[in-house]
């Protein structure tokens, strides 16, 4: 990727700025067709994202309120028909019992082509950062990878290079793009902001989709963070949009929703209907989800209070229905169901590594056998583990949409039943809980989104868990089970104070990250989303 000192010029259509730093190559993927569907996106579909996101607040509003999440009334038509189905998976998405999972810089992106899975989900959302440089080469490097064009060496003088060009033997690349909250500073339409995740999608159709096509593949999505059906109907008129502008068939765009939020618990049905032409099926994206949980019932007490992160398994009764139901919607209506994050990184400790090998085995057996057609794994050592899973469920199937799952009953009841998760509220988790918030912060302000912390591959889904619950032990002035002290804002300072002492660098490395985390952990009120105010302080 050699740099010239050429001055670097954007045509800009008409409304359109882009105020980030153009580097040698940006023009390739800033062109004016990108920019153009990106305006175009944006004045169509602008006014209906924010009433999206207001409508967000009045959920939250009304669960505070004494309201709980429920299954929606005036959909009850979709739910029950039982006419209707997804599209047929499309090229390259039939076989999905595998995902690795990764940031889309260069090294990772050869990384994830090279790791033997069926699908990369090539992240520009939790495991990147939005800073300007990643948003334009992170597009670089996919339609590097798509043309078999990507090599990089390393500064050590590594050498990484695809170990095939084949794409019907690479994985099939689905970019998951920012969420509908996020705005991308760097790019204004008739001087607002625009989407960022609007703006992930046109630059990837417009480098990428034909080149996708001509592979024997499309142009495939990951969907994060929704939390109402209308907000995948967006998104689905975004598809439509675009397609017409690009000359593309509608259909050919797919889409793989991941249901990571509390409220869209009860709308599988209706995002799948919403995006019935353009769906490749549901992600359980528990890591978010867990945050999603607290984030909406946070003022409810103790009833929807998480114990310590790490004690929040899978098998915890609210949790397995939110899986099980999964399933169920997903086969019933002929789509895909990927199974969570086992986000371990091996380790040189072999001891380490046989326990967190077997914890992810039977994870991932779990998900095999209740129906799942694939899961995600954060590292390329553990592709063959999560493979032989499936393959021993699978045999010959490319997957398992004829096991519709209808033993499976799950009322609103038990997706609200937080209350039975064993485990308790300890000075370890609080601990644990600052240190991978400070720590994970500390990268993501430097413009990496995924970073091992003690072998697991944290992003800003597990920080974003760590920081509200301790805004939520601080809030709902929870006692500590192992030490019989309340949190308080002096408790959490003082154990802030203490872990940054046995971290590497000192204090003095961690004060922006610890600042930022901070301001959101002990607030009296409750950001949103992390994220957000850290964006602010990136170029």
């Amino acid at each position: 990727m050699a740099r010239t000192d050429a001055p670097i010029t954007l045509d800009l259509p008409e409304g359109v700025q882009v105020t980030g730093e153009l580097r040698p190559g940006y023009e390739e993927i800033l062109t004016r067709t990108a920019l153009e569907l990106v305006a175009d996106l944006h004045r169509a579909l602008e006014p209906r994202r924010q009433q999206c996101l207001a409508a967000r607040a009045d959920v939250v509003r009304r669960v505070a309120e004494g309201e709980d999440l429920d299954f929606l009334a005036d959909t009850e038509q979709i739910r029950s028909d039982d006419s209707w189905q997804v599209a047929e998976p499309a090229p390259g998405l039939v076989d999905r019992r595998v995902e690795m999972t990764g940031p889309t810089d260069r090294k990772m992106t050869i990384n994830a082509m090279n790791s033997g899975a069926r699908v990369w989900l090539a992240d520009q959302e939790d495991a990147n950062t939005p800073l300007w440089e990643n948003v334009v080469e992170g597009q670089r490097n996919l339609r590097d990878a798509i043309s078999g064009t990507i090599a990089f060496t390393s500064p050590e003088g590594k050498e990484y290079a695809l170990t095939t060009t084949d794409q019907q033997q690479l994985p099939t690349i689905v970019m998951r793009p920012r969420g509908w909250h996020l705005d991308e500073k760097h790019v204004t339409v008739d001087g607002e902001r625009v989407a960022g995740g609007l703006v992930d999608v046109a630059l990837y159709l417009c480098a990428s989709a034909q080149l996708q096509l001509d592979a024997g593949k499309g142009p495939y999505f990951y969907l994060p963070k929704m939390e109402h059906h209308l907000e995948a109907r967006l998104w689905n008129d975004a598809f439509v949009l675009a397609q017409d502008a690009l000359g593309i068939p509608q259909g050919t765009i797919r889409a793989t929703c991941l249901i990571e939020t509390y409220p869209a618990a009860f709308q599988m049905e209706e995002i799948l209907y919403e995006l019935r032409e353009h769906s490749a099926g549901l992600n359980a994206g528990r890591w978010d989800y867990l945050f999603s949980v607290i984030k909406t019932y946070r003022t409810r007490g103790a009833d929807f209070v998480l114990p310590d992160r790490a004690s929040v398994t899978m098998t915890a009764p609210f949790m397995r229905a939110y899986t099980e139901l999964l399933v169920r919607t997903c086969h019933r209506r002929g789509a895909h169901a990927i199974g969570g994050m086992s986000a371990f990184v091996p380790a040189k400790d072999e001891e380490v590594n046989a326990a967190a090998y077997e914890k992810v085995r039977t994870d991932k057996e779990r998900e095999a056998k209740d129906g799942f057609d694939g899961s995600w794994v954060a590292h390329p050592a553990m592709v063959p583990t999560c493979r032989e899973v499936f393959d021993a469920v699978l045999g010959d199937r490319p997957n398992q949409l004829d096991r519709t799952r209808e033993d499976v009953d799950v009322s609103a009841a038990d997706l609200l039943a937080v209350a039975d998760t064993p485990g308790e509220v300890t000075e370890q988790g609080l601990r644990a809980n600052i240190e991978v918030a400070i720590a994970y912060l500390s990268v993501w302000l430097t413009g990496r989104g995924a970073v091992a912390i003690h072998n697991l591959m944290e992003d800003a889904a597990t920080a974003e868990i760590s920081r509200s619950q301790v805004w939520q032990w601080l809030h709902q002035g929870v006692t500590l089970a192992d030490t019989g002290e309340q949190v308080t804002r002096e408790l959490v300072q003082r154990l802030t104070d203490e872990v940054l002492a046995t971290m590497d660098g000192g204090p003095e490395q961690y004060r922006d990250a610890t600042d930022l985390f901070l301001e959101v952990a002990v607030a009296e009120d409750f950001a949103d989303f992390l994220t957000v105010p850290a964006y602010e302080t990136m170029p």
